[in-house]
């Protein structure tokens, strides 16, 4: 019975682990879309949502399940209900890559306002925290997981400066340049909230790890502990 079990968290973890996959492809591929001017590559992210969802349900109803019919204890309770809270992350940051990817069809269907820089930039800082975050929950990295959240005020530094370029370098002197700057400032809000989401994640690491609340309480990641008992 007790290795039936273990395998139900194998198969969590290992689902856990293809929902991030696709969801950091989703991300890449409405970004490469935009800079390689590749509507079709946009397009395929919006119609792969879909596949994200249908696993987003298998792995809750799986959970749900485990946390009905085992009632687990400590450690393994808490790896279950963060690995629940992580896949409702991992959903919300697939639906902000299909909305990167729409965002990104309306700014392929007129010329170019500018090179793009600073958003693949942001594009590479938000896959990174998805990727670390998921490897830390995987290994149950403390440490990790304290990296990604301190990675968020560059993602944040990084879409202020985007924001400025655009609104104060090219809205504010024409006007006409909105249609253009909108679909970009929206697409990098998008890649700004993905790393807040992959913050999230990390966030409910290290209450998995530590059984400590670091939410709110950023003066919280420089503490070091032994971690909770099993």
């Amino acid at each position: 019975m007790e290795r039936h079990f273990d395998a139900q968290l194998k198969e969590l973890k290992t689902d856990l682990l293809r929902m991030a996959a696709l969801t950091e492809e989703a991300i890449y591929k409405a970004v490469e879309a935009l800079t390689s001017l590749d509507a079709g590559l946009a397009h395929s992210v919006i119609n792969h949502d879909g596949e994200i969802d249908e696993l987003e349900l298998k792995i809750e109803e799986d959970a749900i399940r485990m946390l009905a019919l085992r009632q687990p204890l400590a450690a393994d309770l808490r790896f279950i209900t963060t690995g629940m809270k992580i896949n409702s992350e991992l959903e919300r940051i697939a639906d902000l890559a299909e909305n990167i990817a729409e965002c990104g069809l309306n700014v392929l269907s007129q010329p170019m306002l500018k090179p793009l820089i600073d958003i693949p930039k942001l594009s590479t800082i938000a896959r990174r925290m998805v990727r670390d975050s998921i490897e830390a929950f995987v290994n149950s990295d403390e440490n990790l997981a304290r990296t990604v959240i301190l990675a968020d005020p560059e993602a944040d530094r990084l879409r202020d400066a985007i924001y400025d370029e655009l609104v104060n370098g090219f809205i504010s002197k024409d006007g006409s340049c909105a249609p253009r700057a909108v679909p970009l400032l929206l697409i990098a809000r998008h890649l700004e909230r993905i790393c807040d989401h992959a913050t999230y994640i990390a966030e409910d690491i290290i209450y998995m790890v530590q059984a400590k609340v670091v939410k709110h309480h950023p003066e919280m990641l420089n503490e070091q502990g032994e971690g909770p008992a099993a």
